[in-house]
């Protein structure tokens, strides 16, 4: 996978997808500083590896969930060291099993496609159709490393930042879990 080491502190200047401009729009509005690299699309944790090393941040596993009825999403951000277990997550929100939201629900509440999902995509869920968990752990370090809403740049602004003014300016809440 190709990585522009180039740590960039501004908005991209070229031609980009609106939901990505969309991104730096709003960190713009609220006042966040960030870090931006470019790379090829990366798909999995294993792709992002070098970006995140660039970055300076731990790699965070962002999961959108669903009932079995589809009628309740869950976007769950968990630190990339560990195992995904359903059943304990489900557990801990008091929920019925969850499975893997249908890649259509991510596109239609976060106008995301798979591979890009993103804490910024909730400032597209205007009707808060997804409820936000995150797990401690992502939230012991300084820094926080996302995508734009696009799985070829990636980006770190603060954690302060991200629970107290990218949230927020999502209206969206969140609750803490500790994952095992």
């Amino acid at each position: 996978m190709y990585i522009d080491p180039t740590l960039y502190t501004t908005r991209p200047t070229d031609e980009r997808l609106p939901k990505e401009m969309r991104s730096y729009d709003l960190l713009e509005a609220i006042g966040v500083p960030f870090v931006r690299i470019d790379h090829d699309a990366a798909n999995t944790m294993e792709d992002c590896a070098e970006a995140k090393a660039l970055l300076g941040v731990k790699i965070c596993k962002n999961l959108l969930l669903c009932n079995s009825q589809k009628t309740k999403f869950y976007m769950l951000l968990m630190s990339g060291e560990k195992q995904f277990v359903t059943k304990d997550f489900s557990k801990k929100i008091g929920s019925s099993r969850l499975s893997f939201a249908p890649p259509e629900f991510m596109e239609r509440f976060l106008d995301i496609t798979p591979g890009s999902l993103s804490v910024l995509g909730l400032m597209n869920d205007t009707e808060n159709n997804v409820t936000l968990y995150i797990d401690r752990d992502v939230v012991a370090d300084e820094y926080f490393g996302c995508h734009p809403c696009i799985n070829t740049s990636s980006i770190r602004f603060s954690t302060k930042d991200l629970l107290e003014k990218v949230i927020p300016a999502t209206h969206h809440e969140f609750s803490f879990v500790e994952l095992d």
